[in-house]
């Protein structure tokens, strides 16, 4: 197929320019008079940016299909501007074994929507216990390992995990949460989860366990990669872990840059996330991370859930947004229209360095084009996703995608995904 994307601001390493972008099977090519389009995109007013890739989706096939599935996920992954995602473990059976990599694969081709890249489990069952084969996980199409969602408790497990992860080149990819801390909390501990009454999470569940596996990986001169940081004081242990030359980088999501706790007295439990919305002082940190490089990739943290889920007490509540969907909308409107940063720094965050910490090669014939200036009101009810748990429903935000495009391929044009 080829494509003519025409008057656009394309968005490159060395700033933004005014050009038109012509794919010719997936390909970028320069423009003759030889080639007959298939397809005419007038992308006038419109930013062309490389394809985001996120690395931290649940798209929880198979098992909990009525939460999400590959088709639902990745449907809603392209609505938002993914041309590929990379999917956490925590299905059922959990993702700890060559079989569920070829599966999750071999269906993701079948669906034929964007690109799913497996994310293996650390330890069996996620159970923390006992490490998988890391080896035959790989070799399945398991991109990293995570046991996201719960974290590898034992100090020894993980030590031993870095070991083997390095001899297969294989990154992991850590929940960083400290039980005994958490002690069961909801929300973060503090003023607002005081006059909620609702048990509070200390921000030292998440920075021990940071700064545990930072010491690890910096002893066995091993990579690791933080998930979802939420805390000016995890902000702080990474930075200065990067000026020490630790092979540690680390992902935020929208909901921790856009979002604080405030937001719990509502009751609402679209709010309740793990690690939980934090204070002002710690949106205002994980925004300053972003600006100055210490955080290497924005991510959703894509957690559909059913209704059935959600529609309990705050108490019992399952943990997670249904991020695919909003996730451009408030990183332009966060970072880039509230002047943190420019949008080529966006496209590293979303692009350049996901796929550069998984070590998988960009393609050209990933595009996505967004206009950056539509005022847009954020409706659940609009989501594809199977998961319409947001707090961010009714919210008026800037930005809109408006083509994402797979391998030289249409895959979703505004209001409409093929």
């Amino acid at each position: 197929m080829n494509i003519l994307i025409k008057n656009g601001f394309v968005v490159g390493d060395g700033g933004v320019k005014k050009e038109d972008v012509c794919l010719s099977d997936g390909k970028r090519v320069k423009a003759t008079a030889g080639i007959a389009f298939d397809k005419v995109i007038d992308a006038a007013g419109l930013y062309v940016m490389k394809g985001f890739l996120d690395m931290h989706v649940h798209l929880r096939e198979p098992g909990f299909e009525y939460k999400e599935d590959i088709e639902s996920g990745t449907r809603a992954a392209v609505k938002g501007g993914f041309s590929g995602v990379c999917c956490m473990p925590n299905t059922k059976p959990v993702c700890d074994n060559p079989a569920i990599v070829r599966f999750i694969v071999e269906k993701a081709k079948e669906v034929g929507v964007c690109k799913v890249y497996p994310i293996g489990a650390i330890t069996k069952e996620q159970k923390g216990e006992e490490l998988t084969e890391m080896y035959g996980l790989k070799r399945a199409g398991a991109v990293a390992l995570s046991d996201d969602g719960q974290p590898v408790g034992s100090g020894n497990i993980m030590r031993l995990a870095l070991e083997y992860a390095k001899t297969a080149d294989i990154l992991l990819i850590c929940h960083e949460e400290d039980k005994e801390i958490a002690a069961g909390g909801v929300a973060n501990e503090g003023y607002h989860a005081t006059i909620a009454g609702l048990r509070g999470i200390s921000p030292v569940a998440e920075e021990a366990m940071i700064a545990r596996d930072i010491l690890l990986a910096e002893h066995l001169d091993a990579r690791v990669h933080i998930a979802h940081i939420s805390t000016r004081g995890s902000m702080e242990l990474i930075r200065a872990a990067k000026k020490r030359g630790v092979k540690v980088t680390c992902e935020t999501c929208p909901h921790y840059f856009s979002a604080t706790d405030e937001l719990i007295l509502s009751f609402d439990t679209a709010t309740k996330v793990n690690p939980p919305l934090r204070t002002e002082e710690d949106r205002l940190a994980i925004i300053e991370g972003i600006k100055d490089g210490t955080v290497d990739i924005i991510v959703t943290d894509h957690a559909p859930h059913h209704t059935t889920d959600k529609f309990v007490e705050y108490n019992y509540a399952a943990n997670g947004i249904s991020g695919l969907e909003t996730a451009f909308c408030l990183a332009n409107t966060y970072l880039v229209r509230s002047g943190a940063i420019k949008i080529e720094r966006l496209q590293e965050l979303l692009c350049k360095n996901p796929h550069a910490i998984l070590g998988i090669e960009e393609n050209e014939g990933d595009i996505t084009i967004v206009d950056i200036n539509k005022k847009v009101k954020i409706d659940k009810k609009s989501f594809v996703s199977k998961g319409k748990n947001t707090p961010f429903d009714g919210w008026e935000v800037y930005g809109e995608v408006a083509a994402t495009i797979v391998d030289g391929v249409v895959k979703y044009e505004r209001g409409v995904s093929e």
